[in-house]
């Protein structure tokens, strides 16, 4: 596969070119990174079928900028095993606390049936850590993805989940689920890992994660996100890069670090557009898939879906041929 996708939508004009110092939680937001509400009427009558389902989408929880283009274009992200974290990673907004070990037994069917009537074609599942759980919800997680490929094999499910603190058997449930992309997010540079993310996280860890996921199944598309403006210099996000590629790594987005509350880091400095065209066209030249980088580009973005459709159904070809010619593989 020697097709590069490369999506970047945002606005490189002289307004946005000019420099820019450093700002902090006080300072004014540049123009490039400040979010649209979605209009409330377009959406609704999904929303209310998704809380009939008490279905959680991380877009709405998270006021995803892109929330209005996703699901226009059927495109979700539910979140499952509830909505308490174990961990507290300085990024991060969602709620942390011991969910003592509890589990609804019956979310992935309830998750199946709905996402199978919703309308969506590509949908991103991804949940809280849970630690308190021996396989930390893998076996949960898989269910839910067989559920809904049970019933609606043509939705392509991208499955975003946790380093499982290291232990290959939940890494290997969670690939037996059979997920059509397995992502996990490195989310900083090495150096920065300790201060960003929970002390229970590292940067090896999870590269070695991306790595095994390869190795088990040469053949299943990864992917891992990057967040900016927290401090890390430019050698080092290439570093990053670096270490993705040889991870077997096919799908990498950057976008920048907004600041979700006063309990979280502060925002070190906004990266202009014409500096996330160049984090693309370094990652390109990488050898990555594809590469989605812009201010409010995020881990789920759509664009990425698009060509991941692309590369599944390219793939589903090149087996079918071989079969009719009768060429081994």
């Amino acid at each position: 596969m020697t097709t590069c996708y490369i999506a970047s939508n945002q606005s490189t004009d002289k307004k946005a070119s000019r420099k820019q110092k450093p700002l902090g939680l006080g300072g004014r937001k540049p123009e490039w990174v400040r979010m649209s509400l979605a209009k409330a009427g377009e959406l609704n009558k999904l929303k209310n079928e998704l809380r009939t389902g008490k279905l959680h989408t991380v877009c709405e929880e998270a006021a995803c900028p892109n929330l209005n283009e996703c699901w226009s274009q059927g495109t979700a992200t539910i979140m499952i095993l509830g909505d308490t974290c174990t961990r507290f990673c300085k990024f991060c907004n969602v709620n942390t606390g011991n969910p003592q070990g509890k589990v609804d037994e019956d979310e992935p069917r309830r998750v199946g049936e709905q996402i199978a009537g919703s309308g969506f074609e590509y949908v991103v599942i991804t949940c809280v850590d849970r630690d308190d759980l021996a396989d930390g919800g893998s076996w949960i997680f898989a269910e839910t993805i067989r559920e809904i490929k049970r019933r609606a094999p043509h939705i392509k499910v991208e499955a975003l989940v946790s380093d499982y603190a290291g232990k290959i058997s939940s890494q290997q449930t969670i690939l037996a689920g059979n997920p059509d992309v397995l992502a996990h997010n490195v989310e900083t540079v090495r150096a920065l890992t300790p201060i960003v993310r929970d002390r229970r996280a590292s940067y090896d860890q999870s590269l070695e994660f991306l790595k095994r996921i390869k190795t088990w199944n040469a053949d299943k598309l990864t992917k891992s996100s990057i967040m900016v403006g927290l401090g890390e210099t430019m050698d080092e996000l290439t570093a990053t890069m670096d270490d993705l590629r040889e991870a077997g790594v096919d799908i990498v987005t950057f976008g920048q670090y907004l600041r979700p509350a006063s309990r979280n880091l502060a925002v070190k400095r906004y990266y202009l557009p014409d500096e996330f065209v160049e984090l693309e066209k370094i990652a390109r030249a990488k050898g990555f898939l594809y590469v989605a980088s812009g201010p409010l580009v995020r881990s789920s973005y759509r664009a990425a879906e698009l060509f991941v459709h692309g590369i599944l159904k390219e793939r589903a070809t090149q087996k079918r041929d071989k079969v009719v010619s009768g060429a081994p593989g």
